[in-house]
């Protein structure tokens, strides 16, 4: 950071002092990535949170189907990946084994199918079963260098996915960036409701707006018969929905052909078209 930048930041500081020095106060560094942080995100229309109380709730397939449907009709979508100990973006969008770049000022996103622009901590590491084995702080640090500093340009859309819980990065985006709201993802089994209660009682404290709910696993259908069986109950997360006054945006079954990335081959499958109505959706609730 240059001095005149430093000295900008400490302007704005709200534990400025007569003794304070831009060359070595901690708070300037703080502030400057804060101002970054700012302009990046003026730059997107909409930024959406995708969260879940519990993991294995097909958390990420939902964020993925979305920013796929969202970008096959023409608006400018950016995924980051927030989970830093379980990145799973690059594996879903078809980007494995990819490297971000960067230019003398910012890292480059890699650019998915579509135009979707993706960050991801596995485009850092040296192979996608190295384990990150980092504390909540550094972990939340990563997440804010991200914002800051990567080359997002204009996006319609900034689908942040973060890690199941209420834990240190999921405080960091809602604290860090205004959010246009959160999407909750859940399956239908008593655990899994539970555990959307807290993340719903969150939100509710940092007064973060819940665009709405989405019911993955929801049943599964026979592809004989056509009999529907829902293994974890039914309408659980629609008295959810009920109980707290939120927009159920869509149902989600059992794909049983759905091995992870068969959602980037574009075909006509329950997962596809329940991630397809579930962005339009929220297209038409954000206007």
């Amino acid at each position: 950071m240059s001095s005149a930048t430093k000295s900008s930041a400490c302007e704005s500081c709200a534990n400025k002092t007569d003794a304070c020095k831009p060359e070595t106060c901690g708070h300037a560094e703080k502030n400057e990535q804060e101002m970054r942080i700012k302009a990046n995100m003026g730059r997107v229309k909409n930024r959406i949170a995708i969260v879940s109380g519990k993991g294995g709730v097909g958390k990420s397939t939902v964020t993925a189907g979305i920013a796929l449907e969202l970008a096959k009709n023409g608006f400018k979508v950016g995924v980051l990946d927030a989970d830093v100990s379980g990145p799973n973006m690059p594996h879903l969008l078809g980007v494995e084994n990819k490297r971000m770049e960067a230019d003398e000022n910012n890292f480059l996103p890699v650019v998915a199918a579509h135009g979707i622009k993706v960050v991801s901590v596995e485009f850092l590491i040296s192979s996608s079963d190295s384990p990150i084995i980092w504390r909540g702080p550094l972990r939340s640090s990563l997440i804010n260098q991200f914002l800051a500093d990567v080359a997002w340009g204009d996006l319609d859309f900034l689908l942040v996915d973060l890690p199941p819980g209420t834990g240190d990065e999921p405080l960091s985006i809602m604290q860090v960036i205004p959010l246009t709201g959160l999407i909750v993802v859940s399956t239908p089994s008593n655990l899994s409701i539970l555990d959307v209660s807290k993340i719903v009682n969150m939100a509710k404290m940092l007064n973060t707006r819940i665009i709405g709910v989405v019911e993955n696993m929801a049943c599964y259908e026979c592809p004989k018969c056509g009999e529907k069986v829902y293994p974890f109950g039914e309408d659980t997360v629609k008295r959810l929905c009920e109980r707290y006054g939120l927009t159920l945006l869509g149902s989600i079954p059992i794909d049983a052909s759905n091995r992870g990335t068969d959602i980037m081959a574009g075909k006509d499958s329950p997962l596809n078209k329940g991630t397809g109505a579930i962005a339009r959706k929220i297209v038409s609730l954000l206007g």
